[in-house]
């Protein structure tokens, strides 16, 4: 299971991530994604968990609560849509 997780400090890191939802169950992978010009945090960050059962409860448990100092939103991620290309 793929899930998003946004209003993320800019301070949190890919380890703090991990460690809010291994609580949960395993954590295959877990990224704060960065802008790719400066390296700063964008805010927002993604968990895959293995388990859909175990991704559901780390949704509902990890929801509203804080990471690095901020509450989070975290909600099952949506596929990315094909975007046409720029010009």
């Amino acid at each position: 299971m793929n899930i998003y997780v946004g209003n993320l400090s800019y301070q949190a890191s890919d380890d703090d991530l991990r460690e809010a939802f291994e609580q949960f169950g395993q954590v295959s992978s877990a990224q704060v994604i960065k802008d790719k010009f400066t390296g700063r945090s964008r805010g927002f960050g993604f968990v895959e968990m293995p388990s859909a059962d175990e991704g559901q409860k780390a949704i509902e448990g990890v929801n509203n609560q804080e990471i690095a100092g901020r509450a989070v939103r975290v909600n099952e991620a949506r596929p990315r849509e094909d975007r046409p290309p720029r010009q």
